[in-house]
Parts: C-alpha cells; sequence; structure tokens
C-alpha cells in the first residue's frame, strides 16, 4: 500500500511540473511571437513619443530575455528532477548522515539546507553572470564590473547566512519540540521576521550594496514633502541611490515600515525626469500607501504562507511524501530539514493556479495607485513619465495580452495611459 501511494505520489508530482513548464514554455512562445510580430511599427499612440529603433530594441531586449527564460526553466527543471527523482537529496543526504552524530540533529538538519542552497546558488551562478555581462550588457543596462558583481555575491551569502539560518535553526527547532502545532509557531516566527526585516532592510542592509545620499535638490524637496503632506505621508527621509552604479534602469520606491520608511530615488531617474514628472511618480507610490496596498499585500502573503505551513506539517508526517519523491526517510536522525526542502522543492509546480490571481490583484493596484496619482498630481506628467521610463528601462509596448495576464504585476503601458487620459 505504501508503495502504491508513493507511486500515486510520484505521477502527480510529474504531472504538475509537466503542465507548469509547458504552460510557461507556451506562454514565452507566445510573448516572443506576439512581440516579433508588431517588432516592425511603433502603435499609433506612441509614434510621436517613442522612436522606432527605441520600440525596436525594447522587442528584441523582450525577445532576448524570453529567449533567456526558456534556458531557465530548463535548468529548473532539470534541477528539480535532479535534486528528488533522480537522487540528489538521497545522495547529499546519505553523504551528511555520518556527521548527524558530530553536528546534532539541529546541527546536521541546518548543515544540509546550507550546502544545498549552496550547491543551488553555484549552479545558477553562469546564469546569472550571462543575464548580467551578455544581455544587460548588450542593450546597455548593464554598469556592473565583474568585481561589483562578485562582491554583491559575496555580500548576499553573507546577509543570508547571518539573517537566514537563525530563523532556519528556529523553525528547526519547532519542528523538533513543539509537537503537532510546530507548523502555527514557525509561520508566527515567520511573520515576526519578515516585519522585524521590513524594519531593518533599509538601514542596515541596503547601505551594504548601494550609497544612500539625502535628497540635495531643496526645490524638488519641498515639493516632495508638500505632496506627502497633502497625502498624510510620514517618512524618515528622503534618499537617491547610487542604482547608476549597477544598471541604467530607472526607479523610485517606499522601503521601510513604520517610523523607518524612507523615500528612495534612483540617481538616474533624477537625471531623466522633470520635477513635475518626478512629482507624479511619488504621487502614484503614495496611491499604493493611501489605498493600504502595502497592508493588503501583507496580509495576503501571510495568509497563504500560513496555509504553506499548514501543508508541510501534514505532508511532513507522511512517509510516502519522501519516498514519492525520491528520498528515502532517515530512521536516526530527524527529516524535517528533508521535508521543508522538498516542499520548497515541489511548491513552485502550483504557480500556475496563484500567479494569474496574483498579478490581477496587482495590475488593479496599479491602475488604483494611477488614479490617486492623477487627482494629487499632473495627470500629463505622469504620462510622460511613464513614456520616459518605458523607453529608458526597454519595456516593450506590444506585449502579448495572454502573457500579461499570467505574469504581468504592472498593467501594460498603452492601458494604463488610457485610464490616465479617460
Amino acid at each position: 500500500m505504501t508503495g502504491m501511494d508513493a507511486n500515486v505520489i510520484t505521477m502527480l508530482f510529474i504531472g504538475l511540473v509537466v503542465v507548469a513548464t509547458l504552460l510557461q514554455l507556451w506562454l514565452t512562445r507566445r510573448q516572443i511571437q506576439y512581440v516579433q510580430r508588431h517588432r516592425a511599427t511603433v502603435p499609433s499612440a506612441f509614434s510621436s513619443r517613442i522612436s522606432l529603433e527605441a520600440h525596436q530594441k525594447a522587442a528584441d531586449y523582450t525577445i532576448a530575455r524570453q529567449n533567456f527564460s526558456v534556458v531557465h526553466t530548463i535548468l529548473s527543471i532539470a534541477m528539480l528532477f535532479g535534486w528528488t527523482l533522480l537522487g540528489g537529496l538521497e545522495s547529499l543526504n546519505l553523504l551528511l548522515q555520518p556527521y548527524g552524530i558530530t553536528l546534532g540533529g539541529i546541527g546536521y538538519q541546518i548543515a544540509f539546507i546550507f550546502i544545498f542552497s549552496l550547491i543551488g546558488g553555484v549552479i545558477e551562478l553562469p546564469l546569472d553572470w550571462y543575464s548580467h555581462f551578455r544581455i544587460e550588457q548588450r542593450f546597455g543596462f548593464n554598469r556592473m564590473s565583474l568585481g561589483i558583481w562578485l562582491a554583491d555575491l559575496i555580500k548576499n551569502l553573507f546577509v543570508s547566512s547571518l539573517i537566514g539560518l537563525p530563523l532556519i535553526a528556529l523553525v528547526l527547532w519547532l519542528m523538533g519540540t513543539a509537537g503537532a502545532t510546530w507548523w502555527l509557531w514557525a509561520w508566527a516566527a515567520w511573520v515576526i521576521f519578515n516585519l522585524l526585516l521590513m524594519v531593518i532592510y533599509p538601514i542596515w542592509i541596503a547601505p551594504l550594496f548601494n550609497q544612500f545620499e539625502p535628497l540635495a535638490d531643496d526645490t524638488l524637496k519641498e515639493r516632495v514633502q508638500a505632496l506627502m503632506q497633502r497625502c498624510g505621508f510620514a517618512a524618515e527621509g528622503l534618499f537617491v541611490m547610487d542604482g547608476s552604479k549597477r544598471s541604467a534602469e530607472s526607479n523610485a520606491y517606499f522601503t521601510g515600515l513604520g517610523k523607518a520608511k524612507r523615500v528612495v530615488f534612483y540617481d538616474t531617474l533624477l537625471e531623466r525626469l522633470s520635477h513635475d514628472e518626478l512629482e507624479a511618480v511619488l504621487a502614484h507610490e503614495l496611491g499604493h500607501f493611501h489605498h493600504r496596498h502595502l497592508r493588503k499585500s501583507l496580509i495576503s502573503i501571510f495568509a497563504l504562507t500560513l496555509v504553506g505551513f499548514a501543508a508541510l506539517g501534514w505532508l511532513s508526517m507522511q512517509p510516502v511524501f519522501f519516498v514519492g519523491l525520491g528520498v528515502t526517510p532517515n530512521a536516526a536522525l530527524p527529516n524535517d530539514a528533508l521535508a521543508i526542502l522538498l516542499f520548497l522543492l515541489v511548491i513552485p509546480t502550483l504557480s500556475p493556479l496563484i500567479e494569474p490571481l496574483w498579478s490581477a490583484a496587482s495590475r488593479r493596484h496599479e491602475f488604483q495607485a494611477d488614479a490617486y496619482a492623477k487627482q494629487q498630481a499632473s495627470a500629463p506628467a505622469l504620462v510622460q513619465a511613464l513614456v520616459k521610463l518605458t523607453e529608458d528601462n526597454a519595456v516593450t509596448l506590444t506585449p502579448d495580452p495572454i502573457y500579461v495576464r499570467f505574469h504581468y504585476s504592472h498593467p501594460p503601458i498603452v492601458e494604463r495611459i488610457t485610464a490616465l487620459q479617460n
């Protein structure tokens, strides 16, 4: 019976992977073909604003990124089957089992997860390098040197280990000591951890990667402060980030939580947009604050992860979950790390069910933020800013409508401008 149940798990897993992969490849193919088909002509709504050269650059960049995503998808599937049904996790577990007594239950499991993550990161390195130094470089976006790229890798490993390993240790400890409801306590710890991270990230972590200087333009500062006061928004400060050190792309964002909130402008954005346009872009971001989008998103994420932790709590007690995915449960050592890794490997196969709903909600939030910006600032200035950002970031004007419904967190610019002008 156990073998039969394990076979069902195996077939269900393979089925989910095949469906998710075929769907992703089909959507990617649609996006490439749609963009290629409209490459020769700038849409009439943008013919006086965006040159044919810029439009074709955006099309070529989109196609290059999509072709690259196919390679990444294939590698991800190979890694997924390699870790599971082809015995990767099983082999790593057998390799580490002799050290289980020396390291202890928690130590052995932390080492297991750390080595698993390290191997995965090393496998992904060539793709990350190619993305930055071939694709982004080819289209004029990458400004990172190899030294900065390597330094970022080391910093990311350090920060991830410093922050992630204690959290993992806490979750593993709860799994081993908190009884059948461990997943509820682990979820609560995860929520607290993420809220705390939102507070400390802009103060302690972000400065490890970028320089943040107070906004020096007094005229712009006064306009921004007046806008925030009208909108009832308080921030710790206005900062300019040296985004140009790594990329030519432009952006502005809020970061932090509570009194630690900050407004951050990329230096490239300040170079490109007028004061009217910057005010309109910031008004859009304040629209998210006004409509409590961050709070709603956090509640949704926390609710979804609660379901995930509950599912992990149940699956971790089912031997067929391990066997069906190619792993033999430990007899003398804890299986909690194995359960976590298998769960994290499997859960992305469910993304086709979740991502369209999440993307639709995000696009709806963007429309609401645009409508708010239209009330608080200049709608024509926001339109012009969107056009400039679309051109500067080589965002295609002609995405495939079905691909948009699955993957776009922001509405296509044509839809945003139409809404702003009505």
